[in-house]
C-alpha cells in the first residue's frame, strides 16, 4: 500500500501545527492588551501555558518548542512593563517570562514521550495481532501456501520489504545476510548494525523456517531503501516465520 498520501497528510498537519504555536500565542496576548492592566501577569502566563499544552499535546516537538517561544516572546513584548518593547523592568516578569519558556519546553517533551508511549502500544497490539492471526490458521488447518502468502505480506508491511519470497528447502543460497532467531542480523556471519545500516538489501536478508531443527525453507527480504525496523519487529518477524515452519512441519512430517 502507497503510503505517501499518509505522509503527505502528517506533513500538512505538523505544518499546521507549527502554525498554530507560531500565532496563537500572538493572537492570545494581543486580545488580552485591552485588559493587561486588571489583571496579574501570572494569570496571563498561565493562560499561555494552556495554550503551549495544548499545541504540545495535538502537534510535534518543533510545534511545542514554537508555542513556548512565541508564548515568552509575545509575554514579554505586550504584557510586561514597558509595554510593545522587548525589554522588561520588573525582575519577577523576567522569571515569568523564562519559566514559560523553560515549563513550555518540559511540557512539550513530556507529550512527545507520551506520542511515543501511545504509538508503541499501538504498534505492539498489531504485532500481537498479526502473530495471533498466523497461529489460528495454524491451528485451523489452513493451507501452508495460504499462510505463507498471507506471512509474506505481514512481513513486507512490518519491515518495509520491497519484496518478500518464501523459498522451499534453500538457506544461504546467494550468500544474503541473515536474520537471527533473536532478532540479530549477520553478514557474512558478523553482526550488522540494522539501526545504522538498514537490512542489508544485497541480495537481500534471508530468514530461515525450521522446526525441531530441521530447514524447511527461508524467506528472502528486499528492503525498500532507508528500511529500519526496530530489534521489536524483527523479532516479530521471526515469531511470523515460526508459525510457517509449524504449519509446514504439520503439513511435511518427517519420514513422508
Amino acid at each position: 500500500m502507497d503510503s505517501s498520501p499518509v505522509r503527505a497528510g502528517w506533513l500538512r498537519r505538523d505544518r499546521l501545527a507549527v502554525a498554530v504555536g507560531l500565532l496563537a500565542p500572538l493572537a492570545l496576548t494581543a486580545v488580552l492588551v485591552p485588559v493587561r492592566t486588571s489583571f496579574a501577569n501570572t494569570d496571563a502566563a498561565l493562560a499561555l501555558l494552556l495554550l503551549v499544552v495544548a499545541v504540545a499535546a495535538i502537534g510535534n516537538r518543533l510545534a511545542g518548542y514554537v508555542a513556548s517561544l512565541s508564548a515568552a516572546v509575545w509575554y514579554d513584548f505586550f504584557l510586561t512593563k514597558p509595554y510593545e518593547r522587548f525589554s522588561i523592568a520588573r525582575a519577577p516578569d523576567v522569571e515569568t517570562t523564562v519559566l514559560l519558556l523553560v515549563i513550555g519546553v518540559a511540557v512539550t517533551e513530556i507529550a512527545v514521550w507520551g506520542w511515543r508511549q501511545h504509538a508503541a502500544a499501538g504498534r505492539r497490539a498489531g504485532y500481537l495481532d498479526g502473530i495471533n492471526d498466523a497461529a489460528r490458521a495454524v491451528a485451523s488447518g489452513d493451507s501452508p501456501t495460504v499462510l505463507i502468502d498471507r506471512v509474506s505480506a505481514s512481513l513486507t508491511r512490518l519491515l518495509s520489504l520491497r519484496s518478500c519470497q518464501f523459498q522451499y528447502g534453500v538457506a544461504g543460497l546467494g550468500k544474503p545476510a541473515r536474520l537471527q532467531p533473536d532478532g540479530e542480523v549477520l553478514v557474512r556471519g558478523m553482526p550488522w548494525d540494522v539501526d545504522a545500516g538498514g537490512l542489508p538489501d544485497d541480495p537481500g536478508t534471508e530468514m530461515l523456517v525450521e522446526s525441531g531443527g530441521r530447514l524447511l525453507g527461508r524467506f528472502l527480504m528486499v528492503p525498500e531503501p532507508g528500511s529500519r525496523p526496530s530489534r521489536e519487529q524483527l523479532l516479530v518477524a521471526v515469531a511470523f516465520a515460526d508459525q510457517v515452519g509449524a504449519a509446514l512441519a504439520a503439513s511435511h512430517p518427517v519420514g513422508q
